[in-house]
């Protein structure tokens, strides 16, 4: 009993150590993003994501969420009841954590995580990368018409805010008919075997700020159905699109956008449009704030009551809370390959700006 004591020890004290080398490995294969490209991303990673879709896809809750949920309550539980034997052995419970802190980043590397160090989207997109001014304003113009003339279609009255007619299950089905039209056009965003579903800590997610995400250890797509219908669908576009493989946050915004323009539904053109040009203009404002009023003023009033329903909807979860979970998620991205961390957001612009050079709207 002793001798496997010590073993179970020794074991314990291992695996808490393979951390250190896992770490290594991880850095060392992010500076061959062609080898994770094609070996990992486009290779090793399309059957396992197939995988587990295929075991959970058609179950109708989040099993992730569920899992979640499970090990915080059963990781509470056991500080509780073993909190005197805690005290008297905290090597031993450190040592754990890092055991199972060692299997979960493992873990996550391998169901998904190396999809970081992949080929920037841009390259195998051939749009290029950075854009000029001119370039920016070229394509507000053009964003700004297409979204007042989508609104108009639909309301037929340049006042009045469009109200998305659908529920959260029938969004998430026109979405997964809009990647079945984009997988024709672009191959590398075929999408078979879908897991969208709404989480089970969805006001959580209000709360932190967030859309949605996708677990990485079941591969289910997880959306926030707190949201207003009108950001709705480009959210679970973009979490689609890290099922996808693609992990960069301008990258999947771009996947959103791209999926949900392309969907014959009205409704979600003019989604789509009105997000990416809410993107655009927030990076017109940091350029010129003149001109950015100028712009913004020719949006039909209509529309504008729509960005301020979303902006409304913000505004009443705000929390102090929310900007340490930010923090966090900076924080997390840019240890993953992604230098501006949660800025990353907004450089789906250059993509964007870049796409509709080639592919004129």
């Amino acid at each position: 009993m002793v001798i496997f004591e010590w073993m179970n020890k020794k074991m314990k004290t291992l695996i808490a150590l393979s951390i250190v080398p896992q770490v290594i490995l991880v850095k060392w294969l992010g500076n061959y993003p062609e080898l994770i490209e094609t070996y990992y991303s486009l290779g090793l990673y399309p059957v396992i994501s197939g995988f587990w879709r295929t075991i959970l896809g058609w179950i109708p809750f989040s099993v992730g969420d569920i899992i979640y949920a499970l090990l915080i309550v059963l990781g509470i539980s056991y500080v509780i009841v073993n909190r005197v034997a805690i005290k008297k052995n905290l090597l031993g419970f450190l040592r754990d954590i890092a055991m199972v802190l060692s299997v979960a980043y493992f873990t996550f590397y391998l169901l998904w995580g190396l999809n970081y160090y992949r080929e920037p989207l841009a390259k195998s997109l051939e749009i290029g990368g950075k854009h000029s001014h001119e370039d920016l304003m070229n394509l507000i113009d053009q964003l700004i018409l297409k979204t007042n003339e989508i609104h108009f279609q639909i309301t037929k009255d340049t006042g009045k805010i469009v109200e998305v007619p659908y529920t959260k299950k029938e969004i998430s089905e026109l979405t997964l008919k809009g990647y079945k039209s984009l997988g024709k056009q672009i191959p590398l965003f075929t999408y078979n075997r879908p897991s969208l579903k709404t989480s089970i800590f969805s006001t959580a997610l209000t709360y932190m700020g967030y859309g949605g995400y996708l677990n990485p250890f079941t591969n289910e797509a997880q959306t926030n159905d707190r949201l207003p219908n009108f950001r709705f669908p480009v959210i679970c576009g973009h979490e689609i699109g890290h099922q996808l493989g693609y992990s960069a946050e301008n990258e999947t915004n771009f996947i959103g956008y791209l999926v949900t323009v392309n969907n014959e539904d009205i409704y979600f053109k003019y989604a789509a449009y009105a997000y990416a040009l809410s993107y655009c203009l927030n990076e017109l404002v940091q350029w010129d704030q003149d001109v950015f009023k100028r712009e913004y003023s020719k949006l039909n009033p209509g529309v504008k009551k729509n960005y301020k329903e979303l902006a409304n909807f913000y505004e009443a979860y705000e929390n102090p809370m929310e900007p340490v979970f930010k923090s966090i998620f900076n924080t997390f991205l840019k240890a993953n390959n992604q230098k501006d961390g949660i800025k990353s957001y907004n450089a789906v612009v250059s993509l964007l700006v870049n796409y509709y050079r080639q592919n004129p709207l």
